[in-house]
């Protein structure tokens, strides 16, 4: 991390709410979390009187199997930002240029910023058609956060293949992957794969998450993450989570389903993007953002202002719920 260019990075916005009384609609983390969770963390705080193990081989062996890779290649890490931290932080240094889609989660720009590089934009769509050879790194949201849809798999695999013959690796952010049933780029050699505990599990407290690698960028990732880096609790209780199968297909199933409710009737009102992810990008015209934002938390509930996304002027996200909550959602929205 370059010293100067920490002077000069900001915080970035997110979405979420801690407010109990706001139903919140900001944030895209499952609204429900894995029966049998409580029980597995609180056994897990034993446990955490002495340093977690390391490395912590069944947290490995979990995340291996979820992401279809080799256990080897599992670096665990404290969430899915932490992973995208490791991965830069070891592949670009000042002065490099980075290839970043927009728009996009910006902690990327975030980070490549802290380390005194540039970040060089294009759109979202368009990076798996772009030269990567003039890039230290290029990265790739996959679902795109805030809009919401999956690459398609073998043009992605390609483009993979276009960054390892230019020698520039490439990181796919993985967060909302597990609401799909796309098949992940973990394992392929050339990339670092970030994935994280906190969407699909409801859990973004917990701090769990993980890289993928192979070759040298596994040897870097794994020389450059701190020891005992990711608590026992967090590594017991994502073990868990990692095994319920069950779970995960019964949250694919309804998130779909919801999604897709929402979008028909919101696209009465609104322009709604095609979404594979577990939130809905809405381009509402010439409505003013904050004033909407604001009256609809009037009414008690939080939804993203996407305007903080580069290239969005006109738009808001929304997370997709349990289905009454959806109601309550699309009944303020269409009302205010």
């Amino acid at each position: 991390m370059d010293p100067d260019a920490i002077r000069a990075v900001k915080r970035v916005p997110h979405g979420s709410s801690d407010d109990p009384y706001i139903l919140d609609f900001s944030a895209n983390t499952n609204p429900l979390i894995p029966d049998g969770v409580t029980d597995v963390y609180m056994s897990a705080l034993h446990d955490a009187r002495t340093y977690p193990p390391e490395s912590p081989t069944a947290y490995r062996a979990a995340a291996a199997d979820f992401a279809g890779c080799e256990a080897d290649q599992v670096v665990p890490t404290p969430g899915g930002l932490a992973a995208i931290r490791l991965a830069i932080e070891t592949t670009v240094q000042p002065s490099d240029s980075v290839l970043v889609p927009a728009p996009s989660f910006a902690e990327y720009t975030r980070e490549v910023r802290l380390q005194g590089a540039d970040p060089v934009f294009v759109t979202h769509d368009a990076i798996p058609d772009t030269d990567p050879s003039e890039y230290a790194l290029a990265i790739v949201c996959n679902p795109n956060n805030p809009t919401g849809e999956c690459y398609d798999a073998e043009r992605l695999r390609s483009f993979a293949a276009s960054c390892r013959e230019a020698g520039t690796p490439l990181l796919v952010d993985e967060a909302f992957l597990g609401f799909t049933d796309q098949p992940s780029l973990a394992g392929t050699p050339g990339v670092v794969v970030a994935r994280s505990l906190t969407k699909l599990f409801g859990l973004p407290g917990l701090r769990a998450g993980f890289a993928v690698a192979t070759g040298t960028l596994l040897d870097e990732l794994v020389a450059a993450r701190r020891t005992w880096n990711v608590g026992r609790p967090a590594l017991d209780v994502g073990t868990y989570c990692l095994e319920r199968e069950e779970f995960v297909s019964e949250t694919r199933q309804r998130v779909a389903e919801e999604r897709e409710r929402m979008r028909d009737t919101l696209s009465g009102h609104y322009e709604v993007h095609a979404s594979d992810a577990p939130f809905l990008l809405l381009d509402v015209g010439g409505r003013n953002i904050a004033a909407l934002v604001e009256a609809v938390r009037e009414r008690g509930i939080a939804i993203r202002d996407a305007t903080t996304f580069r290239g969005l002027d006109s738009h808001i996200r929304v997370a997709v719920r349990l289905s009454k909550e959806n109601d309550r959602l699309l009944e303020v929205l269409e009302d205010v």
